[in-house]
């Protein structure tokens, strides 16, 4: 082998060298950008779900509803702003008749009955005629009026004759002063005989049966007990009737030891229904001063205004006793509150619906609910019947996963 072709391999040699130099390093560029466009894509898809799926942001689109849907519904709009809230301990209690303004009937003589004129549940005006009983006593009793008053009759005009005899001088002094004194002790029975009769609730001896007694009702109220029948026999101390001013009722309320110091007379309560919305405000009026051997409770009295006999005794209540007040700026109707996947939400009015707004609750008073973050002051919110919006929201879900 000659110079010349030693010359020729060795330059065949170096420009193999370098083509295989050059195609490792095209190899590691491709590699290198195929793992960052992988990184990239990752990065891509991860930013992608963040807009749905999983990595949906904690405000949810908002939920279309139009201004003849929201009336439809009777979806009730209010504006979160300040309020003052109340704050309370609420206790049990039971509604029950105004013991000064009830009472029990009864005939206070023996008698038969003759007639009924009032019927349970009855509404009554003070002296309304509630039945009639046959009494041989007020029977007596009538007689011994008749009997004095014509005792008084007689005495008087014996007195005027012998006055007259007198101031004429003649008949002696002495006759004219002892038919004054009868006269006078005559008088004395005859107001006697009254007064027997009026405290067995009978009039004079006026017309008709002198055994005849009327009951009566003794002040304006509602019949609520009946024990009378015609023809039966009552006795003096029979209840025959019971009659209640219902425009004014009081709640018994039980109250544990550990609250006595807060449920004090003149505090404020409202009072709710158990079998309603309804609620009512009153004041304590009394507090025992016992604590009861089984239940160690004492007991308390809010009496209420009653006007249209809407309480009615026997119902249970929750009494909410008043303990304390405070002013927080952002507040809402506790009709507003509902959860979503295990979250207090409040449906904020946007422009195309309602948009579901994670919040935190703070204190409350049975009706308004403060919020402590997630919904701003002087926002629009669905109140009354918010309900509706998330049963659209579940049909809305459903379908999507259709």
């Amino acid at each position: 082998m000659n110079k010349r072709q030693k010359t020729m391999i060795a330059a065949m040699v170096a420009v193999a060298a370098l083509f295989a130099g050059a195609v490792l390093g095209w190899g590691s560029i491709g590699a290198s950008a195929g793992k960052a466009g992988e990184a990239h894509g990752e990065e891509h898809g991860k930013e992608h779900a963040g807009h749905g799926g999983e990595g949906r942001p904690a405000h949810a689109e908002a939920i279309p509803f139009t201004d003849a849907q929201i009336a439809a519904a009777d979806i009730q709009l209010r504006t979160a702003g300040a309020a003052r809230l109340e704050t309370f301990v609420r206790l049990p209690g039971e509604v029950k008749l105004n013991e000064d303004r009830t009472a029990h009937v009864t005939p206070r003589v023996d008698g038969i009955v003759q007639e009924v004129q009032a019927n349970l549940g009855q509404q009554v005006r003070k002296g309304d005629l509630l039945a009639v009983v046959a009494s041989a006593d007020v029977s007596e009793q009538r007689s011994s009026l008749a009997a004095a008053e014509k005792r008084a009759a007689l005495t008087r005009a014996v007195y005027e004759s012998e006055k007259k005899l007198w101031e004429d001088k003649v008949s002696a002094r002495q006759d004219y002063l002892k038919a004054e004194h009868e006269w006078q002790e005559a008088s004395i029975a005859v107001q006697n005989a009254r007064q027997k009769l009026v405290a067995l609730g009978a009039t004079g001896s006026g017309r008709g049966p002198f055994n005849r007694l009327e009951i009566r009702a003794p002040f304006d109220g509602l019949i609520v007990d009946k024990h009378i029948a015609v023809g039966e026999a009552v006795g003096a101390e029979t209840k025959v009737f019971t009659v209640s001013d219902l425009r004014q009722v009081w709640a018994e309320v039980v109250v544990p030891a550990k609250d006595l110091e807060i449920v004090r007379v003149d505090t404020e309560a409202v009072l709710h229904s158990a079998a309603s919305d309804a609620a009512v405000k009153g004041k304590v009026s009394f507090v025992s001063a016992l604590i009861g051997e089984q239940t160690r409770a004492a007991r308390a009295r809010v009496v209420l205004d009653n006007p249209k006999l809407a309480w009615r005794p026997g119902l249970f209540v929750d009494v909410d006793i008043v303990t304390g007040a405070a002013e927080v700026p952002v507040a809402v109707e506790k009709e507003a509150l509902q959860t979503l996947n295990g979250t207090q939400v409040v449906f904020q009015r946007v422009q195309d619906g309602f948009q579901p707004v994670p919040v935190t609750l703070g204190r409350s008073d049975g009706k308004l609910v403060e919020i402590t973050s997630g919904l701003r002051k002087d926002v629009q919110y669905a109140a009354a019947h918010s309900f509706t919006i998330k049963a659209e929201q579940g049909k809305g879900s459903a379908a999507h996963e259709d």
